[in-house]
């Protein structure tokens, strides 16, 4: 049975948490040991290394602090202009992504050169997806906004609501900095390729994870409010969530972000049209594995592990049956907040592009593409830290009203909108199911 106490003091998901600090302790001891091969490849004039370093240090370390530090400066201001103009940054986040992801790969490919070239292809093919999705998703946009308004009404009644993502940026840019350091000693460690790979990926999963403690921390001080009406003290969340519900947002980081991604394959095949029978068997197979994976882990399942201390595959399992039983499904899998703060990551990453680029270009330009795809994942990770408050609002305001629909707090936005679905008077974006000839 599902704990529904709301001071549970169990650890959860205690494997992952293991593996995670498992993986930290390697990760530190790993980037204290190449910043100290670093400092040797410095100092020992007769290393091989020692010019490539200095190169490194001289013409990298100056842009990847730089991005760092205006990815921080975006972050900050997409989370207050998305609480100050939410109908307005909506549209205005849709469309940005677009022209500074296109901008981005313009001015790459007009280096000229092999390696900017394909990354700036890469960046104008995401900016044309970018822009069938905006137009696919505009007769959503009008629900999207009265919900973010409706679930952001409460972070004014907390002041310190936003410290925990202070903090995780804060950390997030000190890491950042001896990471650069670690980078440029792997230069003169053996496989320096595999090196840095192993970094990046424990890189990814460290910011998830802060991004997922912030979560954990707004979704309980909101969550708390919904459910009992309680003032719950945001610093007492936020130790919580770095410690009895740690190993669930290390679960999660990393299994959601791959979920996700499936569940955006499974939609592509849902929408495929064609008679051959093996494209439609690969898809029903698909479907049927992405149906049962999200059933057991999908984003929503935060807002329970923060409120009740769930498992994080328990909470998923829950969430999801709170939305069955309410008939919510089309409505959550056609929200739209996770694309919003997807598409805000990266025109911050954009932008730090634009920025780096243009100046890697003048001081140093074969560093241009290495540096570009630096700037980006810097911009990318660092706002989507500060973008999981509003995420986390969303997300109880559609939890915590399947939970108690009654509940005085909420309006009825959710209630119409349902209505409309069942009526057939609303678009929304079916979730993938299996092809109807299959069925048969």
């Amino acid at each position: 049975p599902s704990v529904t106490t709301l001071n549970s003091r169990r650890f959860t998901n205690k494997l992952a948490l293991l593996l995670y600090l498992v993986h930290k302790v390697a990760a530190i001891a790993l980037v204290c040991f190449l910043i100290f091969k670093g400092i040797q490849g410095l100092i020992d004039g007769s290393n091989p290394a020692k010019r490539k370093e200095e190169r490194v240090l001289k013409y990298l370390l100056p842009q990847v602090e730089a991005a760092s530090l205006l990815s921080i400066t975006l972050a900050f201001s997409w989370q207050k202009a998305l609480r100050e103009w939410p109908q307005i940054m909506v549209y205005f986040i849709l469309w940005c992504t677009f022209f500074m992801s296109l901008s981005a790969g313009i001015l790459l490919i007009c280096f000229q050169k092999p390696a900017t070239d394909g990354v700036g292809v890469c960046f104008i093919a995401f900016a044309i997806g970018n822009g069938l999705y905006a137009c696919w998703v505009s007769q959503r946009v009008g629900f999207c906004y009265k919900v973010l308004l409706k679930s952001l009404e409460p972070v004014d009644k907390f002041r310190d609501l936003n410290q925990p993502a202070y903090w995780m940026l804060g950390a997030g840019f000190l890491w950042m900095s001896l990471w650069i350091l670690a980078v440029v000693g792997a230069l003169n460690f053996y496989y320096p390729a595999l090196v840095i790979i192993a970094l990046l990926l424990s890189l990814c999963w460290t910011t998830e994870v802060m991004r997922n403690v912030v979560n954990l921390t707004v979704s309980r001080v909101i969550a708390l409010y919904y459910l009992r009406g309680m003032q719950s003290n945001t610093q007492f969340c936020f130790q919580r969530a770095l410690t009895r519900n740690l190993g669930s947002a290390c679960l999660g980081s990393l299994f959601v972000p791959a979920i996700e991604a499936m569940r955006i394959i499974a939609r592509g095949l849902n929408l495929l049209e064609g008679e051959d029978e093996f494209m439609f068997s690969c898809a029903h197979c698909c479907l049927n594995v992405m149906q049962s994976i999200f059933r057991y882990g999908n984003g929503w399942a935060y807002v329970q592990i923060a409120a009740y201390g769930k498992g994080f595959v328990r909470a998923s399992q829950d969430t999801w049956a709170l939305f069955e039983r309410e008939e919510m499904e089309p409505i959550v899998d056609s929200d739209m907040m996770s694309a919003i703060c997807f598409l805000t990551g990266v025109c911050s990453g954009s932008i730090c592009v634009i920025v780096v680029a243009a100046w890697t270009a003048k001081v140093h330009q074969p560093f241009t593409a290495t540096i570009s795809l630096l700037a980006f994942f810097i911009g990318y990770l660092m706002t989507r830290i500060a973008m999981a408050l509003p995420h986390a609002c969303v997300s109880c305001y559609y939890v915590c009203y399947a939970e108690n629909p009654e509940n005085r707090l909420f309006d009825k936005t959710i209630k119409e909108r349902l209505e409309l679905i069942k009526a057939g008077r609303d678009v929304v974006v079916p979730t993938p199911r299996v092809p109807r000839r299959f069925t048969r």
